[in-house]
This record gives structure tokens, sequence and C-alpha cells, in this order.
């Protein structure tokens, strides 16, 4: 009896194997693959434990490939790069095409998500041992993942290939197999359909051990974002992509512009915020937190309590503990959902070598430039009225010393002072402090690190190993997190979908709509939500995201202007969402932006500079970064495919400017 039952794990092993085996980064139609998983199918739905190994392997897609910290594109856009990776250089260059995919070339594994969730949905209900509502619930983490999967597609290839629910029928040859580009528009659709579906089936919360799994909130805040894209000015009326054609000559994308697109992802973000369930998360001050660490004063919001005002809020801690490990992601109500993987490898990154990091994240002069002034001016504003200073550094690590200023300590360019809170929780300008307090010597405790030229973490000789730009990532990094010895990195949850976003979504999407014009669609739990042009909504949307900052809230110029607000709201997302899911990459591209803003040449300090007090006020003179020229072509708002995905897929049309297939 006891070999049977080894024989017949043994087989299940070489079943699961099968089922399981990766296809190369082309064979996202591969025969011999389904086929096998065809013949296992009877065998690998029979039992739970299969269910949920089946399951789990399917679902690790969303950490080794649809994951939003995957792959290169946080570092392709002009807010953020590194120094050590050409393909780093070569995406902010577009030096890729359909031969170099600069590692970016994981189509096969994305359709292969598709492929595994699809034919658990066709199975999964096969399994005896698991009661109705786990088998729905299966279903619908199963469809997030198909369309998470087809969102990863989407925003990167523009329209793809829908492949059948039903699956494939084996019995094909791989051509007969081969698909051609589906429209955007239906794309988008079938993306919301998976997601509509899953919301109506998903828990609205989770276990503390369940955090990764999707949720109904985390279903539609993903629909949000979808249809937020789809609205946007790429794929709404754009005209340039009247190129953008199958194989028979069939344009994939509407040439006209559709507002509806606009009211309908602004309903979809609506529908997460009717939940009330997330809300952002805000930490109270310490009562020993000092008056000068306080945004400063004023008469309105200094005295009411959030969402109204600050009175009751830490801006600094409130924003930095989304990102640096100081809440778990099961208490953030902030989080709707998190692949809950580990950035601690993003914080190596940017720490200074003098501390045991890799010095390599370098941010750019115009997101730096885009932070306001802890009183809500931007720093032109504040230049015109004489309190933005270009020239001199602070003399006092204590505010409470003449030369001293908040989060700023000794011997920092005066650029740096005065700025708001997420300023400080992001930045990692030259002379901060990085206080790594787990280290158990405490020479390495809050170690001052300065990019000058031959100093430890500056420019060395000819070497660019340090941020090219003089000026450094830190929105990840928690105070204790040290690689020194007896030192630790904080457990990081990844942000992947945060109320914050949400809230941008919805006053995006409204600003966009027609005054006196009301839309009407029906909610996921068959309702109704009705959406049109209300100022009220929008402060509602983005006050408390700049009360939670620290700064004023937007005034009624604003407000009553659309296209004021638009520049208000992106300038928004640029500062809130920094560093986080390629948000800047997508952005531009999506608004039409990239032509301009991905163009204009990198600006940073001049890195060459060394300390010596005759010469340091030159390290920060605007200087271009050389060694990493910018440019941005037309047909870089979408990526190529691959050219062996081409020459095996004889219906895939290649995007425009890329070349023929």
């Amino acid at each position: 009896m006891k070999n049977k039952f080894k024989n017949i794990r043994l087989n299940l092993v070489v079943i699961i194997t099968l089922i399981f085996s990766a296809t190369s980064c082309g064979d996202f139609l591969d025969v011999d693959e389904y086929f096998y998983d065809q013949m296992s199918l009877d065998s690998a739905f029979s039992k739970r434990e299969y269910v949920e190994g089946w399951f789990s392997n399917a679902f690790e897609h969303m950490a080794s490939d649809i994951g939003e910290w995957r792959g290169n594109f946080k570092y392709a856009s002009d807010d953020m790069f590194t120094y050590d990776q050409g393909s780093s250089k070569d995406y902010q260059n577009g030096n890729y095409s359909a031969e170099n995919q600069l590692g970016e070339d994981n189509l096969g594994r994305l359709y292969e998500a598709v492929r595994k969730a699809s034919t658990f949905l066709n199975n999964v209900h096969k399994c005896k041992e698991l009661s109705y509502t786990e088998i729905a619930d299966y279903q619908g983490q199963a469809m997030f993942l198909r369309a998470y999967a087809y969102w990863a597609l989407l925003r990167k290839y523009g329209p793809v290939p829908i492949i059948p629910e039903e699956g494939l029928d084996v019995s094909l040859s791989y051509e007969e197999l081969s698909l051609p580009r589906s429209h955007f528009d239906d794309v988008v659709d079938f993306i919301e359909k998976d997601l509509v579906q899953a919301s109506r089936i998903l828990p609205g919360v989770r276990p503390v051990n369940n955090l990764g799994r999707p949720t109904r909130g985390a279903a539609l805040a993903l629909r949000a974002r979808v249809l937020l894209y789809a609205a946007s000015p790429l794929f709404n009326g754009n005209e340039d992509f009247y190129n953008l054609k199958d194989k028979e000559g069939n344009v994939l994308v509407s040439l006209e512009y559709d507002e509806s697109k606009w009211a309908k992802a602004a309903a979809a973000a609506k529908e997460v915020i009717n939940l009330g369930r997330y809300e952002l998360y805000t930490i109270a001050p310490d009562v020993n937190t000092p008056e000068y660490e306080r945004p400063p004063y004023h008469e309105v919001y200094s005295e009411e309590k959030y969402p109204n005002g600050w009175a009751d809020v830490d801006p600094l801690k409130s924003y930095k503990s989304n990102f640096d490990g100081t809440i778990q992601g099961s208490k953030n109500p902030e989080l709707i959902f998190t692949r809950t993987k580990n950035n601690g490898h993003i914080v190596r990154d940017c720490m200074p070598k003098g501390i045991e990091g890799y010095n390599k994240v370098a941010v750019t002069q115009k997101q730096v430039d885009a932070y306001y002034m802890n009183d809500g001016r931007t720093i032109q504003e504040a230049e015109t009225e004489g309190d933005y200073k270009r020239l001199g550094f602070t003399t006092a690590s204590n505010p409470d010393q003449e030369g001293g200023y908040p989060f700023v300590p000794v011997d920092v360019s005066l650029m740096y002072v005065n700025r708001e809170p997420r300023f400080y929780a992001s930045i990692a300008f030259n002379g901060s402090i990085w206080e790594a307090e787990s280290a158990t010597d405490p020479q390495f405790r809050n170690y001052q690190a300065f990019y000058y030229r031959n100093l430890v973490d500056g420019k060395e000789g000819f070497k660019e190993n340090c941020p090219l730009t003089g000026i450094g990532l830190k929105k990840y990094y928690h105070p204790e997190d040290s690689y020194n010895p007896g030192g630790y990195i904080q457990n990081k949850t990844e942000p992947t979908i945060r109320y914050a976003e949400i809230l941008l979504i919805y006053a995006e999407a409204l600003n966009e709509l027609t005054p006196g014009k009301q839309y009407t669609f029906d909610t996921f739990n068959s309702n109704e939500i009705t959406v049109e042009y209300n100022q009220s909504e929008l402060r509602a949307a983005i006050k408390p995201i700049r009360m939670r900052a620290g700064i004023p809230d937007l005034d009624d110029n604003t407000y009553n202007n659309q296209n004021n607000f638009r520049i208000a709201l992106k300038k928004e997302r640029q500062i809130e969402l920094f560093a986080e899911n390629a948000f800047r990459y997508t952005d531009l591209r999506r608004w039409k932006d990239a032509m301009k803003e991905e163009s204009e040449q990198i600006m940073g300090c001049n890195i060459n500079i060394g300390e010596q007090e005759s010469v340091k006020q030159r390290f920060y003179t605007p200087t271009v970064v050389t060694s990493v020229p910018k440019s941005f072509l037309q047909r870089m708002y979408l990526w190529p495919f691959p050219k062996h995905e081409l020459k095996r897929n004889i219906n895939l049309s290649q995007n425009p400017g890329w070349g023929s297939n």
C-alpha cells in the first residue's frame, strides 16, 4: 500500500511538472505544452491540495512577471534612472527594437499566465473536495490574474491577441492557432468583464495570511486603472494611430474621441470609493514632535482635523509609512492590493556605498523641482518672492539655531530647505542622513551621504558609480534599514494599488467631462451610479491627499478651470505616486506628453565638482547628464513585439515604426 501511495505521489509530481513547465519567451501558444495540460487536468483538479498547488503556481506570475516592479520601466522615464544597467540608458534613449528587447521579452510568460488562469477557470469546479464558496473564490482570483496579465500586455504593446476563454484546440497546427491582434476596445472590454465578474464573487477582505490575494476592492480598483488608461489621449481619439492595424489592414483603435470613456473611468473609481473600506493612512503627531517639524501655521488647516486640515496628522510619517515598512500591509487601510514582494533590493540599490548600499539610483532635477515648498507654493513662486535660495548652505543641524531648518542637517544646500514633507520622505539630497539604526557599530549610524566628486559615495575618477544627478531615492528606506554588521532591512509591502491612486483617478476622469452632462452606469452589484463634472467632487478627491501631505488645498481658480486643474492633477500624480509602479512612464505616454517631456535632457547636479569650500557651490549648478542621452520618437509610445514572435505567429502585426514583420 505504501508503494502504491508513493507511485501516486510520483505520478502527481510528473503531472504537476508537466503543467508547470515554463514556456520559452516566444511560445505563448505552444501546442505541446497545452496538450500536456489537457492530458493531466482530471488528475490536477481531483483533490484540494492539487488545486491549491496548481493555483499557487499560476498566481506566482503576479510576483515574477506581472508585478508593477517587474522590469526597468520604473527607470525609463524622466523622474529617475540607474547608472549600472546599460539597459537603463537604452530605455532612456529608445535604444531597443524587435530584436533587442532589453530584458523585457516576457510576452510568453504573460500569455502563460492567461492560459493558466483560463485552464483553471474551466476546471476548478471538478474538485469535489471544494465547497461552492471556495470554488467561486478561486474563480474570482483566476479572473483577476487573467485581467492583470492582459493589462500588463495592453499597457506595453497596445492591442494584443485575446486567447479564447475555452482554450485552444490542440488538434490544430501552430499556424492554425496563430491569432491576430484584437481591437483595443475589445481587449479593454474583456479585462473589464473579468474584473466585474471577479468583484461580484471575491470577498471584501482577506485574512492576514492571504494579504497577497485579490479582494473585491482590488478587482474594482484595477478596473478603474485600466479604464483611465483607455480614456486617456493615447487611445481615445488619437489620430496618430491611423496606421496601428492588424494583418488584414483593420485599424485596431478608434480614431474618434469618446468622452464617455472618461465618465466610465470616473464611475469605476467612484465604486471603489463607495465601498467605504479604504482611506488614506495617517499618523498623529507624537506628543514630543517639535513645532518646527509641523507644517507652517495656516489659519484654517492648522486648526482643523483631517481630512479638513492637518491638526491631527504627522505628514512626513503618514506618507512615508506606506512604503518603508513602518506599517504592515494587513493593517494599512490605504492598501488595496499588494503582491507582498519585499522591496529590499530597491532599498539597497538606493543606499550609499558608505553603509554597504549599491548607490545607483538617481533622481532627476525635474522631479526634485516638482515638489512644493512647505507652504504649498511652487519653487518658482517662492523664488519670485525671495524665499527659495539656490545659493548657500545650512550652518546648523538644529532648527532652533540660526542657520538650521527642519528635516535638513548641517552643510546642506538651501535649495533643499522648507520643502513639503513628501520631498523629505522620498528624496536623498546631497548631505541627507541615513540613520541605519540597526547597525551594531555606531560609526555606521546616522551616516551623512555626500555625492561630491572623489568622496566614497560620489564619482571616483572616471567611474560613474554614483547617482549621476547627485540626487538619490529614499522613499522605501526605513530608519532601521542597514546592511552593516548586525543590521537588517525592515520588511516592505509593495504598494501595488493604494487608495491615493483611486482618488487621483476619480479626479482626473471627472475633470474631463463636459459641465452639465451626466452619465449613468450599472455598478458591479447591478445598482446605478451617476457621474458628472463637479468641482466639489474634485476637491473631495484631491484635498485629503494634500492635507495628509501637510500643504494647503488647491485654490478656487484651479478648481474652477478645467485646464488649470488638469495641470495641477498631473503634478500631483508626479509627486504623490513618484517611484511607484512605473506610473510616470505610463502617465506621460497615455497623456501623449512624452514627445515633449521625454525628449528633454536629464538634468541634475554637477557630480564632477568636489567638496572644497571654494568650489562646492558649483555642484548644484543644473547640469545635463551627458552619459544618459534622452530622445523620444513617435513609435516609442508602444513597445515593439519581439521579432521571433512575429515569425511564429504569422497573424501578429508589429506596432507602427518598428519595421516590418
